[in-house]
């Protein structure tokens, strides 16, 4: 606001010729387009610190992504199904859960999915200081490098949860935040038709698609579901390949769009 109202003395300086009624309204008048402008609620966005949903660019991408935090009961079934597509999705892995299936990552990575960061300890970030969110980051980072060869360079906050403090951490480890726009709830224990209808329903071009890899019925609706996306023309993708890699900005959404 301080911006907008930073505006206006220098629009009344222009105008000093007419009179004061006139000027007022004017000044209203503005006041409501700059508001309401596109540029305006971009720079209120701006002042929050936002993970990214989903992601704006040319063509109809759409990636997968998989939250592995306690069991690991489909994870080869998972990687089975994607892998008769020809396809590659994000998995989002707790530490923890590294310690658990050590093997169960180097399947992962050896299939060619992006394995990416989901906390150590599953924690509940919002109230962790700066070093215990760098000491979560780091610990599951190590392991998964330590297995994969590879250091994650996306990390999924546990729960969705987060505030300002969590994503300026977070990018100051030059790590990347990433939520979803479609959850296909499929830890509640939907049915594949259900799972199937909400990701299929919600999907848009940009989108990253939720899913759990210890959901009950998430492998028998995933093939649906990746046909489903095919058909409609959508190309899938894992979450690495969906964002910009150019300069860019977040908007109120959370929807990464190109700078400029």
């Amino acid at each position: 606001m301080k911006q907008l109202f930073s505006k206006i003395p220098r629009f009344i300086r222009r105008h000093r010729a007419l009179s004061g009624g006139a000027a007022l309204a004017l000044c209203v008048v503005m006041i409501f387009a700059l508001v309401n402008s596109p540029t305006m609620v971009g720079a209120s966005a701006a002042e929050r610190s936002l993970p990214i949903y989903s992601v704006q660019r040319d063509g109809k991408y759409v990636a997968l992504s998989f939250d592995a935090a306690w069991g690991n009961e489909d994870t080869g079934e998972l990687i089975d199904i994607l892998g008769r597509y020809g396809l590659r999705a994000t998995f989002f892995l707790v530490g923890e859960w590294v310690d658990k299936y050590p093997e169960s990552v180097k399947q992962l990575a050896a299939a060619g999915m992006e394995v990416m960061n989901h906390s150590d300890t599953h924690a509940h970030f919002a109230k962790l200081d700066s070093d215990g969110i760098a000491k979560e980051l780091n610990a599951c980072s190590d392991k998964i490098e330590a297995l994969t060869g590879i250091r994650p360079t996306l990390f999924r906050c546990p729960y969705g949860e987060y505030d300002d403090h969590v994503i300026d951490t977070v990018n100051a480890l030059g790590v990347t935040a990433v939520q979803w726009d479609v959850d296909s709830l499929d830890w509640k224990g939907l049915s594949a038709q259900e799972i199937t209808k909400r990701v299929l329903n919600g999907v848009n071009p940009g989108s990253i698609v939720l899913f759990h890899n210890a959901a009950e019925h998430t492998p028998e609706a995933l093939p649906g579901i990746i046909e489903g996306l095919l058909a409609e023309g959508y190309t899938i993708v894992p979450v690495g390949e969906l964002l910009l890699d150019c300069e860019y900005l977040i908007d109120h959404t959370g929807r990464q769009y190109p700078l400029g």
